[in-house]
């Protein structure tokens, strides 16, 4: 079949193959309206081409049609779910149109079926970084690097995750070195100065990256904004030994402020697909820049909401005000067929198992503090190809404390609070600790100490503060949820397991309990009958959960 089709290419070509070609050449030409003319001819007629309507969709979103691009990418997914590039294109797509979850499924999907793609990674890594969730996207920059060490675009994004995480010298170290691969790489020059004055106090190193941005173009958007930042950071003469002058009766009113400039990336540009049967040529991206620029938000504080899953190497997805993010790698549904095509396809998907966490996913913040385990501790399991065993953990069961003074206890909060936004996390859990101290019966103290241990992985002193916050409320299931993914991720996975069935024979219909207790069966107790369950019943309850396709995917690869 593809012989033939190469023989029509070859010779005299019909009206679908050679509209397909004419495409393709306007593509490369940049007459991307021309193309669209020609490629919705392609698809008239080739209509189940997956790459015809791929181009289609690259042409259309090159002339800014991007409800008719996406469909287009839709329908060459619905005939090759397969095709990369279809599914990279239509997650620039969504980047470009601000729909950072959707892009975020695209680029998981690349990244399985291509895992060496440094362009999958690293568009990946944006979408994490768009979302603010910083550790996975410092997991897919790592992993592009990996593939890429010396590209400029993935270093400032790794530049970013670190400034945003407030380790600024590390953030100024992969500014530099994006700028030693290309010296005159703006975003990277605009962010290392950002880094280096407001961070570390370096204005005259601020003041020199700001002016070599300056001259990179004059004429640039945020040109007036750095030039009024590097005015401010000018000295100021000293004052000249003459007649006294009397100081000013009133203070002198500064206006027109200028706030620190940022670049607005422009969205990534997608790429064409290269099937076998045409040799095509990279069309050109438009000359704009598509990275991302440093902005230092504060760093969100979580209050009443559990954190996200630390053993989590691929993208969170459950993520809002109110619930945890659960990660998990969301890919397109592969069907039985393609599941058994080759012994090759049967050994990845053995090993697949797009729930599975690490702890190698990315440089690690702090040190992980493990938990105190004994011979005794542990029970044995069977049913598998080996019997494994699994720690358990020694519950310390305590009272519900004596109250203490409240008042000073929400003030020690208050403390706490401002320190994690100000990303000083060592006094946050000092502030909190107060707090406890202040008055142990303030479920919110226990909470946030506890959280605060959680998110520097100190999962002993987590596991105490959580245990201590149940015995106030025996009844949250924000800290009860919580408690199990401090188990899970101390390596404690039956009692992680136990305590949310708890959650589920409170409330049955509770998703994120189903999943995370899924990933505990399938990828810690190795029980995937009973992963199983509890993957289906999210289906069963969210047809349209984030995380469907991935499930469907786990499902097929592991059957009963």
């Amino acid at each position: 079949m593809l012989a033939g089709f190469l023989a029509l290419l070859a010779g005299c070509t019909p009206p679908g193959p050679q509209a397909l070609l004419d495409g393709r050449d306007l593509l490369e030409a940049g007459k991307y309206p021309q193309a669209v003319e020609r490629l919705t001819l392609a698809t008239a007629v080739l209509t189940n081409n997956a790459q015809a309507w791929n181009y289609l969709g690259l042409a259309l979103h090159r002339t800014g049609e991007a409800t008719r691009a996406a469909e287009a990418y839709r329908r060459a997914l619905v005939l090759d779910r397969d095709l990369f590039e279809a599914h990279f294109n239509l997650g620039c797509l969504w980047l470009d149109e601000g729909k950072l979850d959707a892009a975020k499924s695209e680029f998981t999907a690349c990244t399985l079926r291509r895992g060496d793609s440094f362009d999958a990674w690293l568009k990946l890594g944006v979408a994490h970084y768009r979302l603010g969730e910083l550790v996975a996207a410092e997991s897919s920059y790592h992993k592009a690097l990996r593939l890429n060490a010396n590209h400029p675009e993935a270093l400032n994004g790794q530049g970013l995750v670190h400034a945003q995480r407030r380790r600024s010298r590390e953030a100024v170290q992969f500014f530099n070195a994006a700028l030693k691969q290309q010296p005159d790489y703006g975003p990277a020059l605009l962010n290392l100065a950002t880094v280096l004055r407001r961070d570390l106090g370096d204005v005259n190193g601020a003041a020199q990256r700001y002016r070599d941005y300056l001259a990179l173009d004059p004429a640039s958007p945020d040109a007036e904004a750095v030039k009024a930042i590097l005015i401010s950071l000018e000295p100021k003469p000293a004052a000249v030994a003459a007649t006294p002058v009397a100081p000013p009766t009133t203070n002198p009113v500064v206006t027109n402020v200028v706030k620190t400039p940022t670049v607005v990336p422009a969205a990534p540009s997608p790429v064409k697909s290269n099937p076998p049967a045409l040799v095509v040529k990279p069309v050109a991206a438009p000359a704009v820049s598509n990275a991302e620029v440093v902005r230092l938000p504060p760093e969100p504080v979580i209050r009443a909401s559990p954190p996200q899953d630390a053993d989590a190497s691929l993208p969170p997805t459950l993520s809002s005000s109110e619930t945890p993010s659960v990660s998990a790698a969301t890919s397109t549904v592969p069907t039985a067929e393609s599941v058994k095509a080759s012994p090759e396809k049967r050994n990845f998907l053995s090993r697949l198992n797009p729930f599975r966490g690490s702890r190698k996913s990315g440089p690690k913040a702090v040190e992980i503090l493990p938990a105190t385990r004994t011979a005794e501790d542990a029970v044995v399991v069977a049913g598998t190809e080996a019997a494994v065993s699994f720690p358990r953990y020694r519950y310390r069961l305590p009272d519900a404390p004596a109250a203490g003074s409240r008042t000073e206890a929400e003030a020690a909060l208050a403390r706490g609070r401002e320190a994690e936004r100000d990303g000083k996390q060592t006094l946050a859990v000092e502030a909190y600790r107060q707090a406890v101290q202040a008055d142990a019966a303030c479920f919110e103290a226990q909470y946030h100490l506890a959280l605060a241990h959680y998110t520097s992985r100190n999962y002993p002193a987590a596991l105490a503060g959580w245990e201590s916050a149940l015995a106030i409320r025996s009844d949250s299931t924000e800290a009860r949820y919580n408690f199990a993914l401090a188990l899970k991720s101390a390596g404690y996975a039956l009692d992680a397991a136990a305590e949310l069935e708890k959650i589920l024979a409170a409330n049955p219909d509770d998703v994120r309990a189903h999943l995370i207790l899924g990933n505990v069966c399938a990828e810690q107790l190795q029980d995937k009958s009973r992963a199983r369950v509890h993957y289906q019943r999210i289906l069963e309850l969210d047809s349209q959960h984030p995380q469907a396709t991935a499930i469907r995917y786990w499902l097929v690869a592991n059957p009963r």
